[in-house]
């Protein structure tokens, strides 16, 4: 019986926080994996130097532009081959409240939201699933957010972003279940990040009340989710999203 070939992911957003612990998390488990970063070089050089196993690789790149998401994608194939996973977790958050008073500052917001935290993922995934679909399968897990089933009034370019992952991963399972591609979502609630570091600080005991569960999410938390869907435990499973959240949707 010939060799099975090693399992390959690309885990955007990934030189620290949540990306950092599924790229963690996917090399413990046996994945070979290409670490994205847009700016921080050196934090993508050890988060790839931590990881289990060898001959990872780290990529760079702005995808919030169509032309650096191919290219990406071009590098991991070069690289490893192939590709069997992608997990769509680069994003940013920046408030876009409605009574923003400049029209142009209202537009940029807006772009540059959906741009890096959806349009990547769409772009990503189309450049994908080429190989996915001649290897004979593949999965996309995205990472949303509760934002995305919540109405949010400081930043809701950010929560409707997080909505288009969720019907993303829903329009994906639709139309490639029979080329055996599958999409998975996961929807965190407040993780211990930096990038949600300052607001959890101004505001822990109102987060804490919402949570039943009585603590913020750690990284691993939400990458050993990201595990589950990328084993072949979560084979029959696709288009859901799954809440890490400790229970706080019971609460809203």
């Amino acid at each position: 019986m010939p060799d099975q070939p090693i399992r390959t992911a690309l885990v955007t957003g990934a030189s620290g926080g949540i990306g950092a612990a599924i790229a963690g998390a996917l090399a413990r488990s046996g994945f070979r994996i290409a670490v994205h970063y847009n700016s921080n070089g050196d934090k993508a050089k050890e988060t790839v130097e931590r990881l289990s196993g060898s001959d990872h690789i780290a990529v760079k790149g702005d995808l919030s532009n169509p032309a650096d998401v191919k290219s990406c994608v071009d590098t991991v194939l070069a690289d490893f081959g192939r590709l069997d996973l992608l997990v769509n977790n680069s994003g940013i958050f920046e408030p876009t409240p409605f009574h923003t008073e400049s029209y142009d500052d209202w537009i940029k917001g807006w772009q540059r939201t959906l741009d890096t935290n959806l349009m990547s993922a769409v772009n990503a995934t189309y450049c994908v699933l080429d190989v996915m679909r001649r290897q004979g399968g593949g999965k996309v897990i995205n990472i949303a957010s509760r934002s995305a089933f919540r109405a949010e009034t400081e930043a809701p370019a950010y929560a409707v972003s997080k909505a288009g992952m969720v019907n993303l991963t829903r329009c994906l399972a639709r139309a490639e279940a029979h080329n055996n591609i599958l999409s998975y979502c996961i929807a965190p609630g407040w993780v211990e990040t930096a990038m949600a570091r300052e607001g959890m600080e101004a505001m822990a005991a109102e987060i804490l009340s919402q949570i039943p569960l009585g603590r913020i999410a750690s990284v691993e938390d939400v990458a050993s989710v990201a595990a589950f869907l990328a084993s072949s435990g979560a084979d029959y499973l696709t288009g859901i999203t799954i809440p890490v959240a400790g229970g706080s949707w019971m609460t809203t």
